[in-house]
C-alpha cells in the first residue's frame, strides 16, 4: 500500500516534469499564487477573453500539488455553507440565481474539457447521498423537502428499493439524487487544464513559494513579481501567508482507493453510471467509482493539526485508513477481499462561517478566490470566471452573485480553534456512534457541535 505520495490520482498519471522556478523580478498584467484550479481556471478565462495580457501563475510546489490533486472528484453543483445563508442575506432570488450558476458551472467544466482535449474520465451520473440509520434517514427526509421548494435543485427522493437499485449500498433506508454532478480524475484536470493555459501564452513558474501578498505584488522566494492585478488562490495553504494565519483553517481530509475491483463485484454493487457517492452520517463519507474500476473513499480523518499546520505530501495514519476501510466494508461487505493500494490526505480551506468567497479590492489589486470546504471542483470553476470578469471591468451575471466580496471574521486563537475543531468533530463521531447504535433521532451532541462550528 502506498501511503502519501501526494494522491493517488498523481500516482497513477505520474507526477508532471517539473516547469521552471521564478527566474527572479518579473511584470506581468495579473499574478497569480497558487496553480490549483482556482489559479488556473482565473488565468484560462483572463486569455481566453484577453490574450494581450501577460498571466503569471506562482506555485510552491507543482500543478495540481495541494487539494485540486488530491480531492474525491465530485464535480457537483452544491453550494458552500447552503443556499439559506444568502436568502437571509440577499434576497430568495439571488440565491436561486446561485443555484442556477453552480448548475451551469457542472456543464462548463465538462464543456471545457471537451474543447481542449483533456480526457479527465469524466462521467456525469449525478450525486447520490443515501440514509441507513432511522436518524439520518429523518434527516434526509427533511432535507429532501426542504430541497424541492427550490428552484434548479432537481432532487429525487429514492425509496429503499429504488435507492439499492441505483447503487446497492447494504442497510439503505432512503437516498436523495440530483443529475447537477459528474465523476472526474483530479489530477488529470489539473495537469490538462495546466497546458491549455500554457497553449493560450500563461507562463507558470513552479518551486517558487510566495511569502506574501502584497498591493500589487507577490513577494516570493525566487524574487518579486509586481502586476496591476494578483490572484490569491491558495485555499488550504492561505495559513502560511503573512498576515492571513487566521483566516482560513486548513482542514485535513483523506481518501483510500482500493485495488480494481472485479465485474462481479461491480454487477453486485450496481455502481455503473458515474454517480458520486455520499452519506447523511454528521463526520460523513465521499465516494466515487474510479475510471479504472476502483473505489475511492474519503472523509475527514485527523481534520486538524494544531497550529493551522498543513499537509505535506499527504502521509496518512494507519487509524484514519482503518476508519475509511470500515465505511467500506459496511457500505460494501462484498469489498473485504478487496486491498487497499493507496492512502493519502490533503488540505482545504474552512471559512469561519463555512461560506467560500471571490472578490476583488480595487485599492490594492487583489482578488481572491477559495474557503470551498469541499466544493472546489466546481466552485473554482466559477470563481475563476467570476475574478476574470471583475479584473476586466466585467459587471457580468457572476460578479453579482451574493458570494462575491462577502467577508467573515477569523478564526479564533490558538488554542481555542484546535480546542473547537478537535471537539466538534468528537462530538461528531460520537453522535454518528449513537445513531449507528440504534438512536432514532439526531443526537443533541451533534446539534451542539453545528453551533461550535459555526455552520
Amino acid at each position: 500500500m502506498i501511503n502519501g505520495n501526494v494522491s493517488h490520482w498523481w500516482e497513477q498519471i505520474g507526477t508532471p516534469t517539473p516547469r521552471p522556478e521564478l527566474p527572479g523580478n518579473l511584470t506581468a498584467d495579473v499574478a497569480i499564487v497558487g496553480a490549483g484550479y482556482t489559479g488556473l481556471w482565473t488565468a484560462y478565462y483572463l486569455k481566453q477573453a484577453r490574450p494581450d495580457l501577460k498571466v503569471v501563475v506562482v506555485e510552491q510546489r507543482h500543478v495540481g500539488y495541494g487539494a485540486s490533486g488530491r480531492n474525491g472528484g465530485w464535480l457537483t453543483s452544491a453550494i458552500t455553507g447552503g443556499r439559506e445563508q444568502y436568502e437571509k442575506s440577499h434576497g430568495r432570488d439571488a440565491a436561486e440565481r446561485f443555484q442556477r450558476a453552480m448548475n451551469e458551472t457542472v456543464d462548463e467544466v465538462i464543456r471545457v474539457t471537451e474543447a481542449e482535449g483533456i480526457d479527465a474520465d469524466i462521467k456525469k451520473g449525478g450525486e447520490f447521498n443515501v440514509a441507513y440509520t432511522v436518524a439520518q434517514e429523518k434527516r434526509l427526509r427533511e432535507f429532501a423537502a426542504a430541497e424541492q421548494q427550490w428552484k434548479y435543485t432537481d432532487l429525487e427522493l429514492l425509496e429503499a428499493p429504488a435507492a439499492q437499485a441505483k447503487i446497492n449500498v447494504a442497510n439503505t433506508r432512503a437516498a436523495v439524487w440530483h443529475p447537477h454532478s459528474a465523476r472526474i480524475q483530479p489530477a488529470k484536470l489539473a495537469k490538462g487544464l495546466a497546458e491549455a493555459c500554457e497553449r493560450l501564452g500563461v507562463e507558470i513558474y513552479e518551486n517558487t513559494r510566495v511569502v506574501e501578498i502584497a498591493p500589487h505584488q507577490l513577494i516570493t522566494t525566487h524574487g518579486t513579481v509586481s502586476a496591476q492585478y494578483v490572484v490569491r488562490a491558495t485555499e488550504g495553504f492561505t495559513a502560511n501567508l503573512k498576515g492571513l494565519h487566521r483566516l482560513w483553517l486548513p482542514m485535513n481530509s483523506s481518501l483510500i482507493a482500493t485495488e480494481p475491483l472485479s465485474a462481479a463485484v461491480w454487477d453486485e454493487l450496481n455502481w455503473s453510471k458515474g454517480e458520486v457517492l455520499g452519506d447523511w452520517a454528521h463526520v460523513y463519507m465521499y465516494a466515487q467509482r474510479t475510471g479504472d474500476d476502483r473505489i475511492a473513499i474519503g472523509g475527514r480523518g485527523v481534520p486538524y493539526k494544531y497550529g493551522s499546520k498543513t499537509d505535506t505530501d499527504g502521509q496518512t495514519s494507519e487509524r484514519t485508513v482503518d476508519t475509511l476501510s470500515e465505511i467500506l466494508h459496511r457500505f460494501f461487505p462484498s469489498t473485504k477481499g478487496a486491498k487497499i493500494d493507496h492512502v493519502w490526505s490533503g488540505v482545504l480551506g474552512v471559512p469561519r462561517d463555512w461560506a467560500a468567497t471571490v472578490g476583488l479590492d480595487e485599492q490594492t489589486g487583489i482578488a481572491w478566490g477559495g474557503g470551498y470546504v469541499g466544493t472546489g471542483v466546481t466552485s473554482t470553476n466559477l470563481a475563476g470566471r467570476t475574478i476574470a470578469d471583475l479584473i476586466l471591468g466585467n459587471r457580468s451575471e457572476l460578479t453579482i452573485l451574493p458570494w462575491v466580496n462577502h467577508r467573515v471574521r477569523k478564526w479564533e486563537v490558538e488554542p481555542l480553534r484546535w480546542i473547537a475543531t478537535k471537539g466538534m468533530y468528537a462530538a461528531y463521531g460520537v453522535a454518528d456512534k449513537s445513531e449507528l447504535n440504534g438512536r432514532p433521532t439526531t443526537s443533541p451532541i451533534a446539534k451542539v457541535a453545528n453551533i461550535i462550528s459555526g455552520r
